[in-house]
This record gives structure tokens, C-alpha cells and sequence, in this order.
């Protein structure tokens, strides 16, 4: 072996290798824990939406960032997300001496609950608002749903005017809607045959011959939970328990029409929903 020039060679590039290897890993593990190039400072960028720029420092205080190569980029990224409002960040080195942090802030379209707010993809998050904004509401893991449908909705509403100020997905998965002039619509809940989207369609395309005639703030509830029109809330009209007039809901032809109380709409059940 010893006279094989071939194999001497081949051994010896191999030792030179795993030596060169070795000394790189030393090198690497120095640079890893070395004071000399510390993490100067930290620029934060991008769309920090309301956040204020003390929540995002204050997710600093305390902690260590080591020095330029060593600095943990996953651990700082968690350290931001960890802000209230925030709902993505990125993390990169910038020679010599810094970390940037890209920030993406929760756009918040609605309330949830108390605390809570709902950015637009349906996402709920912890934070604190002073803009007024809807309110959402409906049973766990609905949020999606429902920031879907608030979209939906609306685009519905534009042609009369109207927009949402909440949207409820009732433990039933029925749909509830009120409007920006006090107006409950009682949607009731998704079907093969008509959607709650379906009926909302509805009420706007006989709305101008039908609502829009009517004195504003003579009726607070609207129930679309008939299949061939919708019947109103009236609070000035009389509750009588004996009536046996049951009229046909708004929609079906002026023949067929007869006197509305609050009572006969209560006692024409619409279909459960």
C-alpha cells in the first residue's frame, strides 16, 4: 500500500478534507458565539397598521439577540408575532450588524366579542380597537363563515344602500343580519333549494316596490324565512291573540291580501329555520 502512489494520494486529499471541514466547523462555532459582532439594532418595517412602535419594543426588553450570526431568526420572529395585532413577521440579517423585521399587521374589519377582533380573512385575534366596526358573532370555529358571508352580504345590500353593522350565525346556523338603520333581517339558515344569500337577493330586488314605499321607521324586523316573500315587524300594530286573518307575506299579489297585525304574523309560523 505504502508503495501505491495512487492510494497515498487519495488518503491524503481525504485527511486534508476532514481537516479543512473540521477547522470550518471551529470557525463557524467561533463566529456562532463570538462578542466581536454583536446586534446593534433591530429595524422594523412594513405594515404595522395601529400597532404602536413601543408594543413591538417592549417584545425586546429583556431578551438576548447574541451577536450577528448567532442570533436566533425563529425565536425573534415569535417574540414579534407574540404583539397583539400582529400577524406575520419575517426576520433577515443586514450586514454588519442588524436584523430587520418585516411586519404584517391584522387588518381587523369586526369585532368578535369583547376583545376580540376579525381581520379580513376571517382570522380572530386579540387586540384593542377604537374604530368603530361590526360586530360578528356565532358559534366556534365560525369566524371564517362568517367574515364569507359579511362579504357576501354586502356586496347584496349595495344596490339599496345599506350596510351591515352585524352579522350573527345563530347556534342553529341560522343567519341574522341588522343593518346600518337599526333594520333586523332574519335570514334564517342555508338550504340546498335557496341560500340565506338567495333570500337577501330577493329582498333587494322587491325592495323598491315594497320597502322603499313604506314611512322609514315604521318597522324593525324583516323575516325572509317564506319561500315566496318576506313579512314585517311592525311595533304600532295591535296584538290580538283572536285574530284569524292571516295575511300572505309581502310579495304576493294585492288580491290576496288581507288586514297585518303582530299577532297574525306571529301565529303564520314560517318554516323552522
Amino acid at each position: 500500500m505504502w508503495r501505491n502512489t495512487r492510494l497515498l494520494d487519495i488518503a491524503a486529499n481525504l485527511m486534508f478534507g476532514l481537516a479543512a471541514i473540521i477547522v470550518l466547523k471551529l470557525v463557524a462555532v467561533a463566529a456562532l458565539n463570538s462578542a466581536a459582532l454583536p446586534v446593534r439594532s433591530v429595524t422594523i418595517v412594513g405594515d404595522v397598521g395601529q400597532i404602536a412602535p413601543d408594543q413591538i419594543a417592549d417584545a425586546f426588553v429583556g431578551r438576548t439577540l447574541g451577536n450577528f450570526f448567532g442570533a436566533d431568526l425563529d425565536r425573534v420572529r415569535g417574540w414579534v408575532e407574540s404583539v397583539p395585532g400582529v400577524r406575520r413577521a419575517r426576520v433577515r440579517r443586514v450586514w454588519p450588524d442588524r436584523l430587520e423585521v418585516v411586519v404584517e399587521a391584522h387588518k381587523a374589519i369586526a369585532r368578535w366579542s369583547d376583545r376580540e377582533l376579525v381581520n379580513s380573512w376571517g382570522e380572530v385575534f386579540l387586540a384593542e380597537s377604537s374604530v368603530p366596526l361590526p360586530r360578528f358573532s356565532g358559534p366556534p370555529g365560525t369566524a371564517i363563515d362568517v367574515t364569507d358571508h359579511y362579504h357576501r352580504f354586502r356586496v347584496a345590500l349595495k344596490p339599496i344602500g345599506r350596510d351591515l353593522v352585524s352579522v350573527t350565525l345563530t347556534p342553529r346556523y341560522a343567519w341574522e343580519l341588522t343593518l346600518s338603520d337599526g333594520l333586523s333581517i332574519i335570514l334564517g339558515r342555508d338550504a340546498p333549494g335557496e341560500s340565506a344569500e338567495d333570500r337577501l337577493a330577493r329582498l333587494v330586488r322587491l325592495y323598491p316596490d315594497t320597502i322603499a314605499r313604506l314611512p322609514p321607521g315604521k318597522f324593525n324586523r324583516i323575516d325572509l324565512r317564506y319561500a315566496n316573500g318576506f313579512a314585517l315587524r311592525v311595533p304600532e300594530l295591535p296584538t290580538l291573540r283572536g285574530d284569524k286573518t292571516t295575511p300572505p307575506p309581502v310579495g304576493v299579489p294585492a288580491a290576496r291580501r288581507k288586514p297585518i297585525t303582530n299577532a297574525s304574523l306571529a301565529e303564520r309560523a314560517p318554516p323552522l329555520a
